[in-house]
């Protein structure tokens, strides 16, 4: 049964409080105003009696005796497949002028999925961008970061890993976006092709900040709900720094004591109770989550990089518009290279890697004015075919051209014998012209 209270008695920014019984944290509630419109609420706090609640929208135009109506139940999202190809703000609203979703009404912000189902991930998620299926694999289930600062190509980096994934299904959830962005994501999903399988769940800069928190939990509940239909789903998340200064928001309203530069101490498992929704599970489909994390200033050591990193299985350092490879770290790419994927992989990636880093030594000696030696010129011209062939991002290329690509490179630039690689794999592998 609905219980009904008229009687608001404290409002603050976009929070309400009322004095009512018998409600739950997270229940939802519908706010009736005199004005004939309405707008839902959610509860956040409850103190004996005192219940304050969290409105999808400004609270202008709400009087302290409008009715507030508890509904019975936890924020709830429509899911099937006549979501694909669809938009909806944080509240799981269509925004696209579409009709009305059909599906299954499920609950968000769910309890992560049962660990007897889950299973050790060692499959590839392929992106054809060579610096991640070559030097940093994705793996199927796996949770991952990118770390980058503002102004850094990162959505256009998600996109492109939208269009070149392999998955069966990929959400998008966009937090603080700009209208620009926001429409870029449009703009490439159309062009692209990519439309029928993608689904987008966008807050704006200027949209509540109880929408931008409700964005992963309203993707990560659809993710779900695919995934238990055997299908393999990428979920993009940008920006999660956007979602942890909602939650910041909220708590300064709410009066409660900040921890870490203002942050609440309840950061880490905020971004956990998320991330940990990546899984693998036995007998049908997967879930792998690719994530934007700005770093205010570039400092890895701001909260919410700090607690990402602790949470993620590795990190993607995006700057000056490239993947750092040394910065750069998938934990789980042991678990298909040279497993899943081809015998010389491993060892490719790692020579590459190792030359690449000796001619950043030789450019910096050459900026120096110091002598070129034979061996620093063959690492320069090494230096510049690697950052072309294999750092553009721009890229769309197998993982097995790629390798081929490596290959070329370094039969261009050095000697068998130079490059550290086993004679068996040589004399398989290396190119004959």
């Amino acid at each position: 049964m609905k219980k009904v209270y008229d009687r608001i008695v404290n409002m603050r920014g976009n929070l309400i409080t009322v004095t009512a019984q018998g409600v739950s944290l997270g229940e939802l509630a519908r706010v009736y105003k005199k004005n004939g419109t309405q707008t839902y609420a959610s509860v956040l706090r409850i103190e004996g009696e005192s219940v304050t609640l969290q409105c999808f929208e400004n609270t202008r135009g709400i009087a302290t005796n409008d009715r507030v109506v508890f509904l019975g139940r936890q924020i709830q999202v429509t899911c099937g497949d006549s979501l694909l190809g669809r938009r909806f703000d944080g509240a799981g609203v269509p925004i696209d002028g579409g009709p009305a979703v059909v599906g299954d009404s499920i609950e968000v912000g769910s309890a992560s999925f049962n660990p007897v189902k889950r299973i050790i991930p060692r499959d590839l998620v392929r992106t054809n961008i060579p610096m991640i299926d070559v030097f940093n694999c994705l793996v199927k289930s796996q949770k991952i970061p990118i770390f980058s600062v503002a102004g850094e190509p990162y959505n256009e980096l998600l996109m492109r890993i939208a269009n070149q994934t392999d998955a069966d299904v990929v959400i998008i959830g966009g937090m603080g976006l700009r209208f620009d962005d926001y429409q870029a994501f449009i703009d490439n999903a159309e062009k692209s092709g990519s439309l029928e399988k993608t689904l987008m769940f966008i807050h704006k800069a200027i949209d509540p900040a109880v929408e931008c928190i409700l964005v992963p939990d309203m993707v990560l509940a659809c993710a779900e709900r695919f995934a238990i239909q055997d299908k393999d789903v990428l979920v993009l998340l940008t920006d999660m720094t956007a979602f942890a200064d909602a939650l910041k928001e909220i708590m300064i309203t709410m009066d409660q004591v900040p921890s870490n530069r203002g942050y609440p101490g309840s950061l880490y498992s905020d971004l956990a109770s998320r991330y940990e929704k990546a899984v693998d599970i036995d007998g049908s489909g997967s879930i792998t989550i690719i994530s934007v994390t700005t770093m205010p200033g570039g400092d890895v050591t701001h909260p919410i990089p700090d607690n990402t990193g602790y949470i993620t299985e590795g990190q993607f350092y995006l700057h000056g518009g490239r993947i750092d490879p040394f910065g750069s770290l998938s934990r789980l790419k042991q678990q298909v290279i040279g497993k899943v994927t081809r015998e010389d992989h491993g060892d490719v990636a790692n020579a590459q890697i190792r030359l690449y880093a000796d001619s950043k030594k030789a450019r910096e000696r050459q900026s120096m004015g110091f002598r070129i030696s034979k061996w620093d010129e063959k690492l320069l011209h090494f230096c510049i075919l690697f950052e072309e062939r294999m750092m553009n991002l721009h890229l769309n290329v197998s993982l097995e051209e790629a390798l081929d690509w490596g290959w070329k490179t370094l039969a261009e630039c050095f000697d068998q014998h130079e490059v550290g690689i086993k004679q068996t794999l040589i004399d398989k592998y290396w190119p004959r012209n």
